[in-house]
């Protein structure tokens, strides 16, 4: 199965008002949820700066930019596969990344500005389920 078809990118409805916006993230109704709690975190990257750069063997995960751009790619660590999106927060969209493709998310050295990504996680957090996988070079 190419990467393509692991993977899954969801159209996400930004709602802007006078306040500032709101974005659901998960809805409850995606496709490989399961009825377990996992965890949601928020993490930041200044310019210049990346997250992740890594996989799970046991651990799915949603992702959703919202604040700034990032450069995200991904990998099938198995076929070696790759895939490279630009996310925008104005025009959100959530990844969903199996297990076993690894992932990064760049901000890139000439941004003006941080990213804030949102994720789940379908699994509380094993640290013996992430496995560092270089994606930057």
């Amino acid at each position: 199965m190419a990467l393509k078809d692991k993977i899954e990118l969801i159209e996400r409805k930004l709602l802007p008002d006078d306040r500032g916006f709101f974005v659901k993230i998960l809805t409850g109704n995606e496709k490989n949820l399961n009825n377990e709690v996992g965890e949601i975190y928020v993490t930041r990257a200044t310019p210049g700066a990346y997250r992740a750069n890594h996989y799970h063997k046991i651990t799915n995960e949603w992702f959703t930019v919202i604040q700034g751009k990032a450069t995200v790619i991904v990998e099938d660590i198995e076929t070696k596969e790759r895939l490279k999106f630009i996310f925008d927060a104005k025009n959100p969209k959530t990844l969903y990344c199996p297990t076993n493709i690894a992932h990064v998310f760049i901000n890139e050295k000439d941004a003006k500005d941080d990213f804030i990504l949102i994720a789940y996680a379908d699994k509380q957090y094993i640290p013996d389920d992430t496995f560092m996988y270089e994606l930057t070079k």
